[in-house]
């Protein structure tokens, strides 16, 4: 699909869409956590030939929302068969709410859950570090990370946005994932669209999150048929 017929919205217009399908619609964040796993796992799959069985895969987990959604991919691609590691980048004490959620239910399932970047070798690492809601520059064992996933050559792919880029400018303030490829969710963000932009994200898909369409128009936005065919589609 091209991009350009496809709404591309802001942060603070995707802050206004989480609340109001949250607090309006009751479509909890762990619904939508859910959703956000189960395609960005659909997707790595897609992107390690149809099949992560066996597959060695690291999870680049933060300690907010987007780091969630990582760990929910994490959990569907053991059930796979994927060899899964989660890297969490904060300590687990600081997890709230829905990933604390998340993280409960990997230490359940017995995945491996380390507070160090992996050195195992690995055949895709998912990004899930910073999602929309970046303010100012990664800084500590966060910009280490992303300085060490940028210096590898196993492939990366992003959950939301690459850790790191702005999603109203297109460029980062400082260390930024360069990514093969990003899931953003729900709709691209208006800084996807700048040309500066491409070098972090890679190929660009967008993901299904279930916003209903009549939310989107209230706000102004009037949603294309993007999911008709597909959860995950590739817009760029």
């Amino acid at each position: 699909m091209e991009p350009n017929n496809i709404p591309a919205v802001t942060q603070a217009q995707m802050v206004e869409v989480d609340r109001l399908m949250i607090e309006e619609y009751g479509i909890t964040l762990l619904q939508m956590m859910e959703n956000v796993g189960r395609n960005i796992a659909e997707l790595t799959s897609e992107l390690l030939g149809g099949v992560v069985k066996s597959k060695r895969i690291a999870v680049l987990c933060g300690g907010g929302n987007n780091g969630g959604g990582g760990m929910a991919a994490a959990r569907h691609l053991v059930n796979w068969g994927a060899i899964v590691q989660v890297a969490l980048a904060v300590p687990t004490e600081k997890l709230k709410d829905a990933p604390a959620h998340q993280l409960h239910t990997l230490h359940k399932m017995g995945v491996p859950i380390i507070n160090s970047y992996p050195t195992e070798n690995m055949d895709l690492i998912i990004d899930a570090l910073i999602g929309y809601g970046l303010r100012g520059t990664p800084r500590g064992k966060t910009a280490r990370w992303i300085q060490k996933a940028n210096r590898g050559t196993v492939p990366i792919l992003s959950l939301d946005i690459p850790s790191g880029l702005d999603v109203d400018t297109g460029s980062p303030p400082g260390d930024c994932i360069r990514a093969d490829a990003t899931l953003t969710l729900a709709l691209p963000k208006v800084g996807m669209r700048e040309d500066r932009a491409s070098k972090y994200l890679g190929e660009l898909y967008v993901g299904d999150i279930s916003v209903p369409a009549q939310l989107l128009r209230e706000m102004g936005i009037e949603m294309v048929d993007l999911f008709a065919f597909s959860q995950v589609v590739k817009v760029l």
